[in-house]
């Protein structure tokens, strides 16, 4: 009879498993530092409502560098400990991946020609098909499936629009000069 027991959820892991997770925890922390050496330059004069420029930078890279400050320090204590096993595919959906790529960059090439809605509308027809793809969505290229996401883009990314042009006084580009389109 063997004496060996399977390990409890509170012993350390091995070593080679904690590697991983301190690159992490290190990649973290130097964005972290970056952003900070990034908010240096930004100006602090006070803006609305006292609140400089650099704020909003200063407190992403506070909280970036606690964020992998933390990381590093469940590593060095025993790492991640009572991690479930990740659920999913073992590896990548890359269709899927090339479908919402798509969205993105021809949203940033079409935004000028199309304007924000229609190109905002495109991009979020095609994240949305490589999503449904990726999940295994039944009917992702069913007609009716297409006109949903479309219709569903355009009630996203107009109002969008709206609140910025007419709200904001954000230039965003249009289709037309009117600035509600």
């Amino acid at each position: 009879m063997s004496n060996t027991s399977a390990p409890t959820a509170l012993e350390t892991p091995p070593t080679q498993a904690l590697w991983p997770q301190a690159l992490v925890g290190l990649g973290v922390l130097l964005t972290g530092a970056a952003l900070a050496v990034g908010a240096i330059g930004i100006s602090s004069q006070a803006g609305y409502s006292g609140v400089g420029p650099n704020f909003l930078p200063w407190l992403v890279s506070v909280v970036l560098m606690l964020c992998g400050a933390w990381i590093l320090w469940e590593v060095k204590t025993g790492g991640f400990r009572q991690m479930e096993e990740p659920s999913g595919a073992r590896h990548g959906y890359w269709a899927g991946f090339v479908w919402v790529s798509a969205g993105l960059l021809l949203n940033a090439a079409l935004i000028n020609t199309l304007g924000f809605v229609l190109s905002c509308t495109l991009c979020y027809l095609l994240a949305v098909q490589g999503l449904r793809r990726a999940s295994g969505q039944a009917g992702v290229n069913n007609p009716v499936t297409w006109m949903w996401d479309i219709v569903t883009g355009l009630l996203i990314s107009a109002p969008v629009f709206w609140m910025f042009t007419q709200f904001l006084a954000i230039n965003l580009p249009g289709l037309t000069a009117s600035g509600w389109i």
